[in-house]
């Protein structure tokens, strides 16, 4: 089965991090794990940087200071406008960009968390992406991230096709 780095992170996020108390294992352990599921060493590697790189995201002092201030706030997040690069263009369809729009009006995400969204999308191997990817990510990176378990059951909500959910 060789499979994607986007293959591998799914495989991770839907065998370890969907259980109430997720028990997932020290990197060697998981590598191990995904090697013997039938992952290259090469893309399992890949994908566990991609991992640290975003459990990373969530010491950035201005996301914690955001979502403190979100979190004990009724008012709405203010909006702000993403102007994309080329290369963010050439990457991220406009269905793609249309959805993290979509889920940032409907208070999915913050600004701060489209942006490690958008990071962590191009830091992976495709070369564009289709909405199930993005939804995935997007799902990757609201659970990476203290106080989002409103947000995060919204958007499973979404990644799983229940009906009634929200944004799209």
């Amino acid at each position: 089965m060789n499979g994607t780095v986007l293959d591998i992170l799914i495989y991770v996020f839907d065998r370890y991090m969907l259980d109430e108390a997720p028990d997932v294992p020290e990197r060697e352990e998981l590598a191990r794990d995904l090697e013997s599921a039938g992952f290259g060493e090469a893309n399992v590697e890949r994908a566990l940087d991609w991992l640290a790189d975003l459990a990373g995201e969530r010491h950035r002092p201005e996301l914690a200071a955001v979502s403190r201030t979100l979190s004990n706030s009724d008012a709405p997040p203010p909006a702000s406008v993403r102007a994309y690069l080329p290369q963010e263009l050439a990457r991220l369809t406009a269905d793609c960009r249309g959805l993290l729009l979509s889920l940032e009006q409907a208070g999915i995400l913050s600004a701060q968390q489209r942006e490690i969204v958008i990071d962590r999308l191009l830091a992976l191997d495709a070369e564009d992406f289709d909405l199930e990817q993005v939804k995935w990510v997007v799902l990757m990176v609201l659970s990476s991230q203290p106080g989002q378990e409103l947000a995060c059951a919204r958007m499973e909500d979404l990644v799983f096709d229940i009906p009634g959910s929200a944004a799209h």
